[in-house]
């Protein structure tokens, strides 16, 4: 296959996703939302996350975004304040609307090692304050298609013709991509949007076929241009997530797990959750089991 775009995406900033420690005693590789990658509007965070029993994430509070959490290995058991309960296992998604407030727990289901990526996705300011919401993807309920050596699960968004049912508040798009070796994929992307990649096992050539392979726990920051070009000249196969979304534009404001527009709606959030009141209502009584 040729050169599909007239303008590929390069990439314009590439990010090693190094381990540190989060939540109790669990190990994640930050690729977004460390100092040499702050955010990449709309996204907050991207965490590769690895946890064994007892570690997890126990109670916590979100508001003003969305978590996307995807198992690639074992499974996470969630259980929020309103009582929603239940378990995603690998291959499965929960895209998580926090809105105007959420407490709740992420724990590894069962033995052994639990492994997955977690993405935090801004919400516009009009949306921030909006009722919770869940989207739940089985692993049957993922589209997929395969063309070529390129396998691709769409989560959010298109590709190859297949679109995923997922409801993107802030336009999103989430592909889950193993290219064979010695095969080759060319993904549209609104040239609006930002975009990224994250190399989850293998390595790849990206944006020009003379460019160098990068390997896994890269996040690689892709400049303008009308879609990305993937290689893999290596005998393994290639693994990776391509995220794109339309960039809000709008001043952000982070303490934590709770993400506005301003200062003044931070100290807002920090009282409502003291106090139990505006979303964080039930959080006053509840813990997790």
């Amino acid at each position: 296959m040729s050169e599909s775009f007239q303008q590929p995406r390069l990439v314009a900033k590439k990010v090693l996703a190094k381990p540190q420690s989060e939540g109790e005693g669990a190990v994640v590789r930050r690729s977004i939302g460390r100092p040499e990658l702050k955010s990449l509007d709309p996204f907050l965070m991207l965490d590769e996350f690895s946890v064994s029993p007892p570690a997890g994430f126990p109670d916590h509070p979100h508001r003003g975004f969305e978590t996307v959490t995807y198992v690639l290995q074992g499974g996470v058991t969630h259980q929020d304040f309103a009582g929603h309960k239940g378990t995603i296992h690998a291959g499965e998604v929960q895209w998580m609307t926090a809105g105007r407030g959420i407490v709740h727990s992420e724990m590894p289901a069962g033995e052994g090692t639990h492994t997955g990526l977690q993405l935090w996705i801004n919400l516009s300011s009009n949306d921030k304050m909006i009722e919770p919401r869940y989207q739940e993807l089985l692993r049957d309920d993922i589209p997929k298609a395969e063309k070529d050596g390129v396998e691709v699960r769409v989560i959010a968004g298109e590709s190859m013709g297949v679109h995923s049912p997922v409801y993107t508040r802030t336009p999103t798009m989430y592909l889950d991509f193993n290219i064979k070796p010695n095969s080759e994929h060319h993904q549209m992307i609104p040239e609006s949007w930002n975009a990224f990649a994250y190399i989850i096992e293998g390595e790849g050539v990206f944006g020009t076929p003379n460019s160098p392979p990068i390997s896994a726990h890269h996040i690689l920051v892709l400049g303008p241009g009308e879609g990305l070009s993937v290689w893999n000249k290596s005998s393994k196969p290639l693994r990776f997530i391509l995220v794109g979304g339309q960039p809000l534009n709008e001043p952000v404001v982070q303490h934590g797990p709770f993400v506005m527009n301003t200062q003044a709606e931070i100290d807002k959030t920090i009282e409502d959750y003291y106090y139990g009141k505006n979303g964080f209502e039930m959080a006053r009584h509840w813990r997790s089991k």
